[in-house]
């Protein structure tokens, strides 16, 4: 009968083990992200990044559950022109009203809505991208890995400007501006590094559901060799 015993033991035990998944928020390390974008045009293509301000996502242990971004607009450059060649002068008319007007809207924001699973460490990612103070939805794929300490993820998607009031160059409201069209799209690459900054706290074991436990009691004490 003392076999019996053990058993049900052991089976209360295993019941009463198992961890909770707490949430997890992971704060972006806005120095180690970056934010690339590339415009296009007929002639050809310019670059350059826009850094991050801050930056967060949020999971429940497991998935995640939601996350906002927010860059500053002023940041803005150009990396594949020299200063002395006209970078300076590109920038400036990126900050200019004909495009990001910066001065009035001097941060663009992300907010993560939903993030699908679709293979392991790849998501289907859909937010509110905010731009000169106009919300779109917008949805793309991300590859997103955390481990309870640490958090990357990486995407690339394009925007279209248009939808956010930015007209300039667009051939799809002007007529006859032949080389000088710039496309309505623009491409963004996002790389973020996030780290889980809360104090770490010992997890405590679930309690396992008191229905569960009498159950493997009874099951042990019906199973055991009657006395005599």
């Amino acid at each position: 009968m003392k076999k019996f015993f053990v058993f049900a033991a052991f089976a209360v035990l295993a019941l009463t083990s198992a961890t909770v998944v707490k949430p997890v928020t992971y704060t972006m390390d806005a120095a180690k992200s970056t934010f690339k974008w590339t415009g296009k045009k007929v002639t050809g293509t310019h670059w350059g990044y826009i850094k991050f301000s801050n930056g967060s996502i949020a999971t429940d242990g497991t998935n995640i559950t939601g996350g906002a971004f927010t860059v500053d607009m002023n940041s803005i450059d150009c990396q594949d022109i020299p200063a002395d060649k006209g970078a300076d002068k590109l920038v400036g008319h990126l900050k200019a009203d004909d495009f990001f007007g910066t001065a009035k809207f001097p941060t663009s924001n992300l907010v993560i809505k939903s993030a699908t699973a679709t293979t392991a460490g790849q998501f289907d990612v859909k937010a509110d991208l905010t731009i000169k103070g106009i919300t779109n939805e917008i949805t793309f794929p991300a590859a997103i890995t955390m481990d309870g300490k640490s958090l990357t993820a990486k995407a690339t998607f394009k925007v279209d400007r248009t939808k956010f009031g930015i007209k300039y160059g667009s051939g799809t409201f002007f007529e006859n501006i032949g080389d000088k069209a710039i496309s309505n799209d623009f491409d963004v690459e996002i790389d973020i590094a996030a780290a889980n900054t809360a104090p770490a706290a010992a997890v405590a074991p679930a309690a396992a559901p008191a229905k569960k436990v009498k159950k493997v009691q009874k099951a042990a004490v019906k199973a055991a060799p009657a006395k005599g």
